[in-house]
């Protein structure tokens, strides 16, 4: 117990990199009375508008929430909404001078609509296909000029294949980190999945460790899921492969063991932005020095607590520590 809360205290104030796909996350949310009759489809009488930040932003409100100093590089459009994402970042404590603009892109909206508490409707706006070769230029040069001028306890990958993590940028940045001693950690999608080799940390659902590798098979304890992961591990030369597996828990392997780590039993309200909860945590354990295990343990707990609240939120440190004390681990 003590040992998890000493590693607690080493996440104050590190410095990481989110380097990835960011977004904007729009919330129309209003009450339904009647269906229109213009088209079967509910009228949804305004209420307000909430924009959150989305995607690899995400993560860096997750590291802001845990007591770590999150610097953001992306590209967004010259849009409207690019001026919005920026404003929110600022609000939130976090650093977006590696975050470039465009107007050869569109910055990503997703909005959802929602009448009486329920999501009826979501529209997106976006641009999937990757940025061009000047586009990939000038974000290297941004991201070497803040590795080179920082100093970055470690940096994260979080693609959601919408066209920032190029298999260029992909290399670059991790040959830049292995010159500068940086650990890495990725949060991958499956276009770019075996792209990432030679990372510290590789952090795939399983879902994605089948789509990714080509393979079709469920969910087993055993053989046919381990040497997979193996597989993975040998294609990608990485040091952890850390798979989530829903309410089956997670599964971690270093470079001489694996091991399972159940989920604790929850009442599951909604998994959105789950992901970007355990890779944060992930990495931030990985930088304060704890093992393997360990680091899987405090992710796995951290992923099932945000899963208990509604919506794309962060878990604060307080949250966690709260959390290991009463599950007296």
């Amino acid at each position: 117990m003590s040992s998890f809360l000493e590693y607690l205290i080493e996440f104050k104030n590190k410095r990481i990199l989110v380097l990835g796909d960011v977004m904007l996350d729009s919330y129309i949310r209003g009450d339904v009375h009647r269906v229109s009759p213009e088209a079967p489809v509910p009228i949804v009488s305004f209420k307000n508008r909430e924009e959150r930040l989305g995607g690899a932003a995400n993560v860096a409100l997750n590291l802001v929430a845990l007591g770590a100093l999150p610097f953001l590089c992306s590209i967004v459009g010259n849009d409207d909404e690019a001026d919005r994402f920026l404003n929110e970042a600022s609000k939130n404590n976090i650093d977006t001078l590696g975050v470039l603009r465009s107007a050869r892109r569109q910055t990503t909206v997703k909005t959802r609509i929602i009448g009486n508490n329920q999501q009826l409707l979501r529209v997106d706006k976006e641009q999937t296909d990757d940025i061009d070769s000047d586009l990939e230029i000038q974000l290297l040069d941004r991201i070497q000029k803040l590795v080179e001028k920082q100093h970055f306890d470690a940096l994260i990958f979080e693609d959601y294949n919408k066209g920032v993590l190029t298999p260029k940028i992909i290399q670059q940045v991790i040959e830049l980190c292995r010159i500068h001693n940086i650990p890495t950690a990725v949060d991958p999608k499956k276009d770019n999945f075996l792209e990432y080799r030679n990372v510290t940390l590789f952090k795939p659902n399983f879902k994605e460790l089948k789509e990714g590798l080509g393979l079709d098979f469920s969910f087993e304890k055993g053989a046919t899921f381990e040497n997979a992961v193996t597989q993975l591990q040998k294609q990608l030369n990485a040091k952890l492969i850390f798979v989530t597996l829903s309410e089956y828990g997670v599964y971690i392997q270093s470079e001489d063991k694996g091991a399972y780590i159940d989920a604790h039993r929850r009442a599951i309200r909604d998994v959105s932005g789950a992901g970007d909860t355990v890779i944060a945590v992930a990495t931030m354990g990985l930088v304060a020095g704890m093992g393997a295990f360990e680091i899987a343990e405090l992710a796995n707990i951290a992923g099932g607590l945000v899963c208990e609240k509604s919506g794309v939120v962060s878990i604060a440190l307080d949250e966690l520590k709260s959390e290991l004390v009463r599950l007296a681990l």
